[in-house]
């Protein structure tokens, strides 16, 4: 948990200091929703991702369902988004709901990629 919030600040100073983040050659990224996020954003977040990527994974039944809550499904709707435009930090804004991390968001049975 302490490496996860060291980070995200990393990454929050990285970002409001230089404006863009450099990462190490092969450094691996994901995008979920940033966790102030309000509902009605999680939502447009998801309904967007749907147009672009297939979001089946997190329908009842798939590897991601569970939980079954906005945040989970807009993280996961908002990284198939992020990986299938390139990882650019600019594919994970969303109104500014989303955030780049370095950690793998991935659980049980759910691989985020």
């Amino acid at each position: 948990m302490a490496k996860a919030i060291l980070t995200l600040l990393f990454l929050l100073s990285s970002y409001f200091s230089a404006g863009s983040l450099t990462l190490v050659d092969g450094q691996k990224t994901w995008c979920v929703a940033r966790p102030s996020s309000d509902e009605m954003a999680l939502e447009q977040n998801i309904v967007f991702a749907y147009k672009y990527v297939n979001c089946n994974i997190f329908n009842e039944g798939g590897p991601c369902f569970s939980p079954d809550n906005s945040m989970n499904h807009a993280s996961i709707a908002m990284n198939l988004y992020y990986q299938s435009k390139g990882r650019n930090f600019w594919n994970c804004n969303f109104g500014n709901s989303g955030l780049v991390v370095l950690t793998d968001p991935s659980y049980g049975g759910c691989i985020y990629g």
